[in-house]
């Protein structure tokens, strides 16, 4: 897959299948409409291009929308990577940008940048200055352009949505493993390991404090989860907590984890860290020897659910 920072950085000898939208999550859903972008394209010998925005459009248009999403760019590049696209445009979504009217976006972008001889849409989507064109605008331009529209439809449409909220409100209850079944793969935390307050390794269980990438990433509900991560290479389970550590007087939210059999400093490196089960709600325990105690039986949680997930 080749990745371009923009349509303007597009070049291909080819003419090319596009699709266009957010792919927050990279799901089950987007994933079926992914496959026929890819098939589509092979069996008419072009190439396939998937058009996605960022910063995502509310964020420029709906500043105060405080919108949330499943990954961060880089992540959503990292799954865009496996479904076999020959091309990944990322266009900077700009208040400029935004001004295009119909015509010129399709004209100049997705005729003129991108090649466009097919676009798989779908039924719903809108485009162009204040989004006033629809799919039967589009079709038109096709025929102006030369190019061919392939509508997806309703039902195809809403099964992507439905699967994008699901998720969402799968993580902000807190259920990763619910998510990670719409999403086919682990819910992901990226950032860089930073200096916490310490208070893991004087309970004897030292934790790994992660600073998150971007600040519009949805963080799923307060509480114990199971995870995984790749450390130099090699995979590596822990457990995450989420949350305030109201028990020893924190306040601020953190994400730490007690990475299990790792025992090396893990300052400044960045790790992504997968969400595999959630053990139990944060609570404020009495003392500090029953938050230990806790702690305990969240690992033994941890290592028998480790050991069946890897029979």
């Amino acid at each position: 897959m080749e990745r371009h920072r923009g349509a303007n950085s597009f070049t291909s000898e080819n003419q090319t299948v596009v699709t266009i939208g957010t792919f927050d999550g990279v799901h089950a859903g987007h994933r079926k409409i992914i496959e026929r972008l890819v098939n589509s394209a092979k069996a008419n010998s072009l190439e396939s291009v998937v058009l996605t925005f960022f910063p995502h459009p509310r964020m420029v248009l709906q500043k105060e929308s405080g919108i949330e999403l499943i990954n961060t760019i880089e992540e959503r590049v990292q799954l865009l990577e496996d479904t076999g696209i020959d091309h990944l445009v990322i266009h900077p979504f700009t208040i400029q940008f935004s001004r295009l009217t119909a015509q010129e976006f399709v004209r100049d972008i997705l005729v003129h940048k991108l090649r466009a001889k097919k676009i798989i849409i779908g039924y719903d989507h809108r485009f162009g200055r204040n989004r006033t064109a629809n799919i039967e605008d589009l079709k038109r331009f096709g025929e102006e352009y030369g190019f061919e529209v392939e509508e997806i439809s309703k039902q195809e449409v809403e099964e992507v949505a439905v699967s994008s909220t699901k998720i969402r409100n799968a993580l902000a209850e807190g259920e990763v493993e619910k998510a990670n079944t719409y999403l086919t793969h682990p819910f992901m935390l990226s950032g860089t390991i930073v200096r916490g307050r310490g208070i893991g390794k004087d309970l004897g269980f030292p934790t790994a404090n992660l600073q998150l990438e971007e600040d519009y990433k949805l963080i799923p509900k307060n509480g114990v989860y199971v995870v995984s991560a790749k450390i130099d290479g090699i995979l590596k389970y822990g457990m995450m907590n989420i949350g305030t550590n109201p028990t020893v007087g924190g306040k601020e939210k953190t994400i730490e984890t007690n990475f299990f059999e790792v025992n090396q400093d893990l300052y400044d490196q960045k790790l992504q860290i997968r969400l595999l089960k959630r053990i139990r709600d944060e609570k404020k325990f009495a003392s500090v020897e029953e938050l230990k105690k806790a702690m305990q039986q969240d690992r033994t949680f941890s290592e028998n659910y480790i050991a069946e997930i890897n029979a």
